[in-house]
Parts: C-alpha cells; structure tokens; sequence
C-alpha cells in the first residue's frame, strides 16, 4: 500500500471547503442552520489522534524488532486507520473551516465571533488528526532491506 500524497489530502481538504461553503449557502438558504460546532468534536477529533499515533508507536516497535509479539494484520490495519484518519482530518477541516469563511464578515458580533473561534479550533484538531494520520503512515512504512543479495538483484535482471 502507498502512503498518501500530500497533494491527495491538500485537494481533499480544498474540495470540502468548497463543498462545505456551497452546502451552508444551500441551508441558508432555506432557512436551516447547519448546527453550531462544540468541544466535543475537539475531545473527539483529538482523542482519534492520540489513539491513531499510540497504535503508530506499537507498529514503529514491531518494525524496530523492539515488539515482535504483535500481529502482522494489527499493523497493517493500524496503516489503513493512519491512511484514514488523514483523509478524515482534511474532510473535517474542510467542513469547519468553511464555517469559519462563512461568518467572516460578520466578526464584530459575539454570536459569529464565537461561531467563528469555535469552529476555528475544530479546524485544528482536525488538521492534528491529519497530521498524525501521515505521520503513522510513515512510521508503519516498512524499511528497504539492506542486503547484499538485494542490491546484487537490483544490478543483474533475471
């Protein structure tokens, strides 16, 4: 499996946005409130990411030789939820991060600017879960073998 691309992550987090901006003009309008951001997804978003990376540090041990009683599939999975939690922390601070757009102009009163701090501090944890995903990405990826043998094989095609 291939690490995930910066540029794949940076064009997920920018289509979110744009679909989050057009989303809420939608609602608005009709009349509906998309909901107010809360804590609770901070609590949750950073949660993930500490999960996501203690579950990173086993697998960096096992490919260390430092952990070999943990299970090969464990750690490929542990890959997979990295790949994940990157591609769901740039959705996330896509989602927020238009909700931040969309009260910009109207800072100067308490509701918004709240509205506004809130959900900016959600587009940070999201951007953490982000991070930590390729991050693990990286610390699960496997290292080249450094063998004579292999290097003599990359030489002499068979």
């Amino acid at each position: 499996m291939r690490r995930t691309a910066i540029w794949v992550v940076a064009l997920t987090l920018g289509g979110a946005t744009l679909v989050g901006l057009l989303l809420r003009a939608a609602l608005a309008g009709l009349g509906v409130s998309p909901g107010h951001e809360t804590w609770l997804a901070w609590v949750a978003l950073l949660l993930m990411s500490a999960i996501l990376f203690g579950m990173g540090l086993q697998v960096k041990r096992y490919l260390n030789g430092d952990k070999p009683d943990l299970d090969g599939l464990r750690a490929w999975r542990t890959c997979v939820l990295a790949k994940a939690g990157a591609i769901t922390g740039a959705v996330l601070a896509g989602w927020y991060l238009s909700a931040v757009i969309r009260v910009l102009g109207d800072l100067q009163w308490p509701g918004p600017r709240h509205r506004a701090i809130m959900a900016g501090i959600a587009v940070l944890c999201a951007i953490v879960l982000m991070v930590v995903g390729l991050l693990v990405e990286k610390m699960c990826q496997i290292p080249p073998a450094d063998t004579e043998d292999s290097h003599a094989s990359d030489a002499a095609p068979a």
